[in-house]
């Protein structure tokens, strides 16, 4: 008797080119990403949606913000550490060496403290806030706080959106400024425009940056294509 035809399997649909290997090929070393799975994409493509609520747009982009907060954790060094189980065996483990805090690019990065605070347990938090200067069209730090002991800290900087780069790059000279060495410092954002990724790893080759999603570029308005909006007015914004 004939074996019974099996169907084809339904198509797939199909999923955007890794732009992180069209835009940035290869990577710098000083790059990493998140894995760009099908559920990753499926996150980014509800908080791009110009459709999305206020309150699925929170949920969402909090998930992502844990998962890049988690990835930026595994990049500090660590150092051995031997513990006694419960049950009165020995464990050769690690602990992380050094402290760390976070320091928040204002208002949006401000939305990524809450995801830090969720894995870290009393982390101390430092904020800049950093403007266009309408004079000079260049970035202008206009408020900075940290905690007093901030360069001997790690120090995760945190901006949800890198598109030309300057307000991130201004923010590390002010890091740097205040005693923090260029190699402590680990940029965490959701969205990267290649030309600021480039740009910003070019002047600060041993900082490490870990972003969520890579995309295309930037238009004539140095908006990030196709990007997902101003984060800050869908974020805080009714």
């Amino acid at each position: 008797m004939a074996s019974p035809t099996v169907p084809p399997p339904p198509p797939q649909p199909a999923r955007s080119t890794n732009l992180n290997q069209v835009h940035l090929d290869p990577l710098p070393q000083s790059v990493f990403t998140l894995p760009q799975t099908a559920q990753l994409e499926a996150l980014y493509t509800i908080i791009r949606n110009k459709e999305t609520s206020r309150g699925d747009f929170l949920f969402y982009s909090d998930r992502i913000i844990r998962l890049l907060v988690e990835e930026g954790l595994n990049h500090l060094p660590v150092v051995a550490k031997t513990v006694e189980t419960p049950t009165g065996a020995i464990y050769n483990g690690l602990a992380f060496e050094g402290k760390i805090c976070g320091v928040s690019i204002l208002r949006a990065g401000e939305a990524m403290e809450a995801g830090l605070r969720e894995v870290c347990r009393s982390v101390r938090i430092g904020k800049i806030l950093i403007q266009r200067d309408e004079e000079t069209a260049l970035p202008k730090l206009f408020y900075s706080k940290f905690p007093q002991d901030i360069a001997s800290r790690y120090v995760l900087l945190l901006d949800p959106m890198l598109a030309t780069g300057g307000s991130a790059m201004k923010a590390v000279e002010v890091l740097k400024e205040h005693g923090v060495p260029e190699e402590r410092i680990i940029f965490i954002n959701l969205v990267a425009a290649p030309e600021g990724l480039k740009a910003f790893c070019t002047k600060f080759p041993t900082l490490k940056v870990i972003t969520g999603w890579i995309d295309e570029g930037l238009n004539d308005k140095a908006y990030i294509i196709p990007g997902l909006g101003d984060f800050g007015e869908r974020r805080y914004c009714v």
